[in-house]
């Protein structure tokens, strides 16, 4: 059976812990969807991309990476467990059929993925402190519903009231060239529940940075943003020291 997260790096005190909700496609082959497998490759089965960024950025020293391993349509990391999208219904006009299930079947997929997924998240905090948790995000760049043109966003930046560590990270990331969206394509004031219980809660330093999918979808994309994020944390580490 696949465990909920898996862990990259060395653990190391005052380090910068990735954290990746969204890192994968997996689904078990117990739960059935109710979808056309090629959704499974789609933005809405997983964060497209991310998950090689933060194994690479996990080759540094100094920097540990927790990434899901199951898709965020099987179990939505990145809410909280009694919101109903935690399992969602459908996503970007696509009906999850397989969704439809009761409260001992929801119950039991959440102690399976997500409370132990969220558990070792907040273990690693507690005990390594990091100076700054990065929490990690690819985003369409056009959503199937057409309720928006082209994003132009190449990256964004997202906060909910503790702004410090990505007020900072837009300031790097302008200096690296790149177009950054500041709370775009989503508000970290709507959008915010991993960082919200894993940093913002216990006051821990954080920030949650967003990639464009068509920037990273291959390797040499993704391998380029890994050495651009190492660069922007370090930077955003020294500034809030």
């Amino acid at each position: 059976m696949i465990e909920p997260f898996e862990i990259f790096g060395v653990p190391q005190e005052r380090s910068v812990l990735i954290v990746v909700d969204h890192a994968a496609n997996h689904v078990p082959d117990d739960i059935d969807l109710g979808i056309s497998p090629e959704f499974l490759n789609d933005h809405i089965a997983y964060d497209i991309g991310v998950a090689n960024i933060a194994r690479y950025m996990a080759e540094t020293p100094g920097y540990l990476s927790i990434l899901g391993t199951v898709s965020r349509l099987v179990v939505d990391l990145n809410r909280f467990p009694d919101e109903a999208g935690v399992i969602p219904a459908r996503s970007d006009g696509v009906e999850i059929t397989g969704n439809a299930i009761g409260d001992r079947e929801r119950s039991t997929r959440l102690n399976r993925f997500f409370h132990p997924y969220h558990d070792r998240v907040a273990e690693l905090i507690r005990d390594l402190d990091p100076a700054l948790t990065l929490f990690l995000h690819s985003f369409t760049p056009k959503l199937r519903s057409g309720l928006m043109e082209i994003r132009p966003w190449e990256i964004g930046v997202l906060y909910n009231e503790q702004e410090a560590a990505s007020r900072l990270a837009i300031q790097h990331l302008e200096q690296e060239g790149l177009v950054v969206g500041d709370q775009q394509p989503y508000s970290g004031k709507d959008l915010h529940a991993t960082m919200k219980r894993q940093a913002e809660d216990i006051g821990k330093a954080y920030t949650e940075i967003e990639i464009r999918q068509d920037l990273i979808a291959h390797e040499t994309g993704q391998r380029r943003f890994s050495e651009i994020l190492l660069r922007i944390c370090d930077k955003v580490r020294t500034g809030l020291a």
